[in-house]
């Protein structure tokens, strides 16, 4: 049976890898802020993609690790941050309390967004960016084929392309309310507003 056991590029059985060697993927990022997925776990243990989960799992279940669902099947990991001790007295007061995620705030922002057209194709252009915000809402963590594969097939906005599309919403979704845009193309979107806060407006 001993035979039949998986082992790493290092001859290591795999089910004597501790969970412990998965955190040096996270520490060994150019991008401390990156979260990574169990490909760039199984790089770095030279295992199988089960092994990685049952290793990520486990640093969750122990608090090590947060995790979340990214797209249709994706999944991604990260190392959770603390608020810092100076910063604890900000974080005890909901970002929504301060009127910035309000339905009203929203509202005014998607209406004011600077979007292409006019008459009708505006409105259905808004109608694509507060779709685009409700998706992110419910997925704080996004990417833009995220957004291509769920938001714009429903609301196409008289764009021919998904990518003519993208080019008009991402500029206005990076500008709504507590939408974290990504500095480089491909990279995640994230919501840091209050996830209790439902924007389904009119």
């Amino acid at each position: 049976m001993s035979a039949d056991r998986e082992r790493n590029e290092h001859g290591q059985y795999a089910d004597r890898i501790p969970p412990e060697a998965a955190l040096e993927a996270f520490e060994e990022r150019d991008d401390y802020g990156r979260p990574l997925t169990a490909a760039d776990v199984m790089d770095a243990l030279g295992c199988s993609r089960r092994t990685a989960h049952n290793k990520l799992n486990d640093l969750v279940e122990r608090g090590e690790l947060e995790t979340r669902k990214v797209g249709a099947r994706g999944r991604v990991w990260w190392v959770p941050i603390e608020t810092p001790p100076e910063r604890a007295g900000d974080a005890a007061t909901p970002r929504a309390d301060s009127g910035d995620e309000s339905p009203a705030a929203i509202e005014e922002a998607i209406r004011g967004a600077d979007l292409p057209g006019s008459g009708e194709t505006l409105e259905a252009r808004r109608e694509a960016l507060r779709a685009a915000y409700e998706y992110i809402v419910d997925h704080p963590s996004a990417t833009k084929s995220d957004f291509v594969e769920h938001v714009y097939p429903e609301h196409p906005a008289d764009f021919e392309t998904p990518e003519g599309w993208w080019n008009a919403i991402q500029p206005a979704l990076k500008e709504l309310p507590a939408v974290d845009s990504p500095e480089e193309r491909g990279h995640i979107w994230s919501f840091l507003g209050d996830d209790r806060f439902t924007p389904t407006l009119g």
